[in-house]
């Protein structure tokens, strides 16, 4: 067992016993009739890693005190729509490899990974209809609205070396955080107490959780984009280099392009546009000292983590609370 799984295992003991109730939900949902489905979500099934989301439903739902019956299947529903957005994530970056293993893109084609993530999403809207309450279908919906949205708006910035800060991460938000900020909000929302009426709609702690999520997300998000450009695809456990070869302009890029020399502006640029390269993020980190612009997006997710820390003060100490703090450190120090 590797160290970074084991470190994972450590921060989610507080529940162990949910998550393993949820891994089992989750297994139920990807089986079918169908042997070809069946082989193609028990391969997904593989690309189960962190379970970040998932988790935090159940993490949330335990630090604030509104942990329901129906949490394990929130979660399994989160986790599900995470697999979604991966298979097709990896046929929009022409990924090869995730979590060690082939992507669905790759092993079959993108027609087949497009057809497998609509089913996957399909599964877990189903699921969430079996709720006593709509509002984890009614955020969700709304939630993977935003996502796609996020994705759209990101295909039509590819090569924009003038994209603003603000811009790329209202862009990261939508396409990453966004299910971060639902997960936390929904282990808040989701409670018998909610069911029932006793929590007033315009409910402070949820919509703070749901913040918290967000920051959390978008830090994660801005590591992950360092990752992909300066990570080792053995330990990152996934293709890495694919911003580039997409024609994304990330954080860390920005940062570097925005106080460059017009020489170095047009070598970035010639490396992202000119035809018939290879290995473009290599050329990139070659040709051009990322250092100042790695350290940059760095520090900004410490300070979204900082902030998203603060939101935790609300509640009362506990081990979950522990782990939700925890989960901070380990998204700004992760390799993978």
């Amino acid at each position: 067992m590797s160290e970074v799984r084991s470190r994972i295992q450590e921060l989610l003991a507080p529940i162990e016993s949910e998550m393993e109730a949820m891994n089992k939900v989750l297994q139920a949902q990807l089986g079918d009739d169908s042997p070809a489905v069946r082989d193609m979500t028990s391969h997904v099934g593989r690309f189960s890693g962190k379970q970040l989301r998932a988790a935090l439903v159940l993490l949330v739902a335990d630090a604030t005190g509104r942990k329901s019956s129906e949490h394990v299947k929130v979660a399994a529903i989160v986790e599900m729509i995470h697999l979604a957005t991966l298979v097709h994530d990896d046929v929009l970056d022409g990924a090869e490899v995730r979590r060690r293993v082939a992507c669905v893109n790759e092993r079959w084609d993108n027609q087949t990974a497009i057809l497998l993530g609509d089913f996957l999403y399909s599964r877990a809207f189903g699921l969430s209809t079996t709720l006593k309450s709509g509002l984890t279908s009614r955020l969700l919906a709304s939630t993977t609205s935003r996502l796609c949205a996020g994705e759209i708006e990101q295909s039509t910035q590819r090569y924009d070396f003038e994209l603003t800060q603000e811009r790329y991460e209202f862009i990261c938000a939508a396409k990453t955080a966004s299910l971060y900020g639902a997960a936390c909000e929904l282990g808040a929302r989701v409670s018998e107490q909610v069911n029932s009426g006793s929590f007033a709609a315009e409910d402070e702690l949820a919509t703070s959780m749901a913040c918290f999520g967000e920051e959390l997300g978008l830090a994660f998000q801005i590591i992950d984009d360092c990752l992909d450009l300066v990570g080792d695809a053995e330990i990152v456990g996934k293709s890495v280099g694919t911003d580039v070869e997409d024609g994304k302009v990330t954080l860390p890029v920005l940062h570097v392009y925005a106080s460059a020399s017009e020489e170095t502006r047009t070598t970035i640029r010639d490396i992202y546009t000119k035809p018939d390269f290879e290995k473009r993020a290599v050329r990139l980190r070659e040709a051009v000292d990322l250092t100042a612009g790695l350290e940059y997006a760095k520090a900004r997710a410490e300070a979204l983590v900082d902030r998203a820390m603060t939101r935790l003060d609300a509640l009362e100490e506990s081990p979950a609370r522990q782990t939700l703090k925890s989960i901070g450190d380990f998204v700004l120090g992760r390799n993978w």
